[in-house]
């Protein structure tokens, strides 16, 4: 199937390595992605931070100077992980999202990393959607358990006086 970049002022995406120079437009792109949930992780001065620990792994697609993809790609030595896979509504369909995801999958593989994860809200089905037809595997029988560092050290009096008895 041939894409259509007609949209695009290029000839075709122009797929980048991620740099904090292209920060507001990503964010006023995955401020306007449905599915897409912002949080304090995601201030300018944590994506840069991001950036900097994780060299080469996320990517931008830019139509003439305006962002319209990005992924966000790291990894801990052993899993990879993608977040903010986000392409512009007026580019969809001409298949950004996957090489985006495809470039960070590359990066990892030559990091050595042999698999990797992604997030997806429960009720965010066209996410659901795009990550099934794209080959990736929904995985059942895991449960995901978080907590903010800052409060690891909290803990409630029934914690304290189990410990104790």
């Amino acid at each position: 199937m041939e894409r259509d970049y007609s949209r695009l002022q290029t000839d075709g995406p122009s797929i980048m390595s991620m740099n904090i120079s292209h920060y507001g437009g990503a964010f006023a792109l995955w401020n306007r992605t449905e599915g897409l949930v912002l949080s304090k992780a995601d201030s300018l001065e944590a994506i840069a931070a991001y950036l900097e620990r994780n060299p080469g792994m996320s990517f931008v697609c830019l139509s003439g100077e305006r962002v319209v993809g990005t992924v966000m790609c790291g990894h801990d030595g052993r899993r990879g992980y993608l977040y903010h896979l986000a392409v512009d509504e007026e580019f969809r369909g001409l298949g950004i999202g996957r090489l985006l995801a495809a470039s960070s999958l590359e990066r990892l593989g030559e990091a050595g990393i042999e698999r990797c994860h992604l997030m997806v809200l429960e009720d965010n089905d066209g996410g659901a959607e795009f990550w099934s037809r794209a080959g990736w595997e929904r995985r059942s029988g895991i449960l995901l358990f978080s907590k903010d560092p800052e409060r690891a050290a909290d803990r409630t009096k029934e914690e304290e006086h189990a410990e104790c008895t």
